[in-house]
């Protein structure tokens, strides 16, 4: 098993929508997320909620492996950080219209945007 400064972010021009989707598709993940979308680095814990660690190592590894976030180990502390530009060149605009998208009614104007 790697060391958690070894562990890998997919590349840029190696992250799938289909994962992208499946990362975002949880609320735990999606709130997450969006507290980093200021795009200024996080601790973990300021930015994960109360959760169990193994559900937080969970959220997290699915966030990584997505190519979403990237993770800094700096001493005790991980960083946290989304990857917005890599995200934008993969996929423009996805992130934005997530970001602007909260659980809103069917009936809402998020949904009523033609794509």
């Amino acid at each position: 098993m790697p060391a958690a400064a070894d562990l890998p972010h997919p590349a840029a021009d190696r992250i799938e929508l289909v994962d992208v989707l499946a990362a975002l598709g949880h609320p735990v993940r999606l709130e997450i997320v969006r507290k980093l979308a200021s795009g200024a680095e996080a601790c973990c814990g300021e930015v994960v909620p109360d959760l169990p660690r193994s559900s937080v190592t969970h959220h997290l590894r699915t966030l990584r492996e997505s190519g979403v976030i990237r993770r800094r180990p700096q001493g005790r502390k991980l960083y946290l950080a989304l990857r917005r530009e890599d995200l934008e060149l993969r996929f423009p605009g996805l992130l934005e219209l997530v970001l602007a998208c909260r659980s809103r009614p069917l009936d809402s104007e998020c949904d009523e945007q033609p794509l």
